[in-house]
């Protein structure tokens, strides 16, 4: 089972099998029903146990995906015939080049390190994940479904990197250590704080109502959102579409990255949402994931 859904799934099948055999079941009784099978208390135990199972550390936000920018496997991606990739060793001066600090955005930054011949990256309020190295430029995670393409200026030392992830690129710019500090020191506050930014949980009240009916407020994110939810749209309108009209939002605090964490109520159940706004005011992240 790859995450929640597929066991909404099974629910949904289940449902759908019982009542043509005029056995009357609710969304919520299929999911209780589907909880018990997996030897779990009820759906919100089932739902946790799943995100904790699959929650390893990542170097992504949820919202990436595939853009104009894709960039398609090839013979030149160092894959052998099992389908895994293979490690190329480099010289530690290349590796050094691309020791720094890369700005996702306003509340978060990529750091690398390099530990003896590969590197480590750690994005703000994640965990540490190791990156090998399969060409001069381009590396790959081991624990997580993700790689890095770092662009080198004519020192060898990286300008930027991009980021491909969950079908999806993102770039992310170089920045000095002071900054990198500035953005960190920025994104502690605002978790110690525990206090929502001004804006989000009407933006996230909007963006919800978008998706639902299937015409979202492209102008009101970012870019690099705004293509994420144009890919996800269908995915997003049919899960939203089974749970039912928002009943309620409610805040519960600030996550690790600096993004607002509500508890969203629908007819027929609930989630937890993140969102954060950029210095402009439009959406620049939003995921969601199951909730009581």
């Amino acid at each position: 089972m790859r995450d929640f859904r597929d066991a909404k799934v099974m629910a949904r099948t289940l449902r759908e099998t019982l009542n043509a055999k005029s056995i009357s079941l609710t969304h919520s009784e299929s999911l209780e029903l589907i909880a018990k099978l997996f030897g779990c208390h009820d759906w919100n135990v089932l739902a946790a146990k799943i995100q904790l199972e699959r929650h390893l550390p990542a170097i992504e936000p949820s919202t990436s995906t595939r853009g104009a920018n894709s960039r398609p496997v090839s013979t030149q991606d160092n894959i052998d015939q099992t389908g895994a990739r293979q490690e190329v060793a480099l010289d530690a001066a290349l590796l050094d080049g691309y020791v720094g600090f890369y700005k996702l955005n306003d509340n978060a930054v990529l750091t690398v390190t390099r530990h003896e011949n590969h590197l480590i990256t750690r994005l703000t309020g994640q965990g540490s994940v190791p990156i090998y190295a399969q060409s001069d430029t381009e590396f790959f995670a081991k624990v997580v479904h993700a790689e890095i393409t770092f662009i080198p200026d004519k020192k060898g030392q990286a300008a930027s990197l991009i980021l491909h992830q969950g079908g999806g690129n993102i770039p992310m710019g170089r920045v000095d250590g002071a900054t990198a500090q500035l953005i960190a020191s920025k994104t502690a506050e605002k978790v110690k704080s525990q206090s929502a930014s001004p804006g989000t949980e009407s933006a996230l009240r909007r963006l919800l109502d978008g998706l639902i009916s299937g015409v979202p407020n492209f102008d009101e994110m970012s870019p690099a959102f705004a293509e994420a939810t144009r890919y996800q749209l269908p995915t997003l309108q049919a899960g939203l579409a089974e749970t039912g009209a928002v009943q309620s939002v409610r805040f519960l605090g600030v996550g690790a990255q600096g993004e607002d964490v509500y508890t969203v109520r629908h007819e027929n159940g609930a989630a937890h949402w993140r969102i954060a706004l950029d210095s402009n005011g439009k959406i620049s992240t939003a995921w969601v994931t199951a909730g009581p």
